[in-house]
């Protein structure tokens, strides 16, 4: 099955692909025919594994969260949107090249983590001052769905079938469209319009879109574990992160929306 997703494509393509031996060890095909140095030079290469992924998603996250607690105490309220603004856009802009760029490169992405946390940490701000509290019950119900997804995948209760990769990313392509087009109407009218003024059409939105956030990190979890059994490269395990990374900002903005619905007097 072909991801629309070309970060998972890309994984998957990779680790789609039939393998060669080199002194013992074997290595995706688009390998040079040489192999790469590091493998020339000492006969193997750092592969993926489910701790590196770990240990980089952990770091992209923390980045996030440091970099939202910064921006949440550091930018005043008469640049918020502004900063708010640009945030969004360069951060959008990265993400695009990492995807379609198959960019692999830990800086480019830490640096989407850094962009994107000054982003969340001023919209944080915003809807903490709306709804006090209501920051620490979407990060909470965040991590708590996370953990969900983790343990549903792990034991097996949630099966991954090409069937269900190829629902659910259509799924996630169609919401990514509807969502863009609802906020370039919003930007040119000026109103939030039906699928976000809080309202039963936008409540209801809100939840499929948490549902289908939910679902896409068992399609990272299946990609990451197909690129971890093919053997790829360790610098695979970014692009997993990444694409995990990316998830849990979609679910925290649309739990923190669905909650400032139920917060409003």
């Amino acid at each position: 099955m072909k991801s629309s997703n070309p970060v998972l494509s890309r994984i998957s393509a990779a680790a789609q692909q039939p393998r060669y031996s080199v002194p013992g060890q074997g290595y995706p095909a688009d390998y040079p025919a040489g192999g790469y140095p590091e493998v020339v030079q000492s006969g193997h290469v750092d592969r993926m594994s489910i701790d590196d992924v770990v240990v980089k998603t952990v770091t992209l996250i923390a980045l996030t969260a440091i970099s939202a607690a910064i921006s949440a105490a550091v930018v005043p309220w008469e640049v918020l949107s502004p900063v708010w603004y640009t945030s969004m856009f360069v951060g959008v802009a990265i993400g695009l090249v990492i995807s379609f760029a198959q960019v692999t490169n830990p800086i480019v992405i830490s640096s989407y983590a850094v962009v994107e946390g000054v982003f969340l940490g001023v919209v944080s701000k915003l809807y903490n001052h709306l709804f006090e509290g209501i920051v620490t019950q979407a990060v909470v119900a965040t991590l708590g769905v996370f953990f969900i997804m983790a343990a549903l995948y792990k034991f097996k209760i949630v099966r991954a079938t090409p069937k269900f990769l190829k629902v659910v990313i259509g799924a996630a392509a169609g919401l990514g469209i509807v969502i863009l087009v609802n906020f370039v109407i919003s930007m040119i009218t000026g109103a939030a319009g039906p699928l976000r003024d809080g309202g039963s059409i936008a409540i209801i939105f809100s939840l499929v879109c948490i549902v289908v956030a939910a679902l896409m990190f068992v399609v990272n979890f299946k990609q990451i574990e197909d690129g971890i059994a093919a053997g790829l490269p360790r610098k695979y395990g970014w692009l997993g992160a990444f694409g995990i990374l990316v998830e849990l900002i979609w679910l925290y903005l649309e739990i923190l929306r669905l909650i400032s619905y139920f917060s409003e007097d």
